[in-house]
């Protein structure tokens, strides 16, 4: 996943910074998961709560991004240009919803700040499982940007 990051900044980066900061948060996203996602179990109830918190928090941020600047921009990109990229929004959007609906659901399954480490626990497989909803959603964007951003990179400048 870290990868696939990398290799997207390394494609996209410098054409837009609106795209730019995105990926940069995207990449701090995976690694707040990553460092989640590899524990086991949690033994320290408080530290695990505040790393939890700030995922979900990191997580929110994303998606919103995404939404409210990132697709936005491009879907106005696709609607100027007039070339079939309406069409790949509709096709790929519901998608993308799809995944955001999934980032939400986690963010309010843990909002209630567990007490008890058995709660915190019982998040690891869930958290399992949004990360392939994740892994699905960079592969969406990835492909919004390269077919709506990059198609009219050198004409958006």
């Amino acid at each position: 996943m870290l990868e696939n990051c990398q290799n997207a900044k390394e494609r996209w980066g410098g054409v837009s910074e609106i795209i730019d900061r995105w990926l940069k948060e995207r990449q701090d996203l995976i690694v707040r998961y990553c460092d989640l996602v590899g524990k086991s179990k949690f033994d320290d109830v408080e530290s695990a709560v505040k790393n939890f918190k700030t995922f979900c928090q990191v997580l929110l941020d994303y998606v919103s991004a995404g939404h409210f600047e990132v697709y936005e921009q491009l879907i106005e990109e696709a609607r100027e240009f007039n070339d079939g990229g309406m069409e790949l929004v509709k096709e790929l959007y519901p998608k993308i919803q799809s995944t955001t609906e999934a980032a939400l659901d986690y963010n309010d399954r843990f909002d209630k700040t567990p007490e008890e480490l058995s709660e915190l626990n019982a998040l690891l497989p869930e958290l399992s499982r949004l990360g392939e909803r994740l892994e699905e959603r960079f592969e969406l964007e990835d492909m919004l940007i390269e077919k709506l951003h990059n198609a009219h990179a050198d004409q958006v400048a």
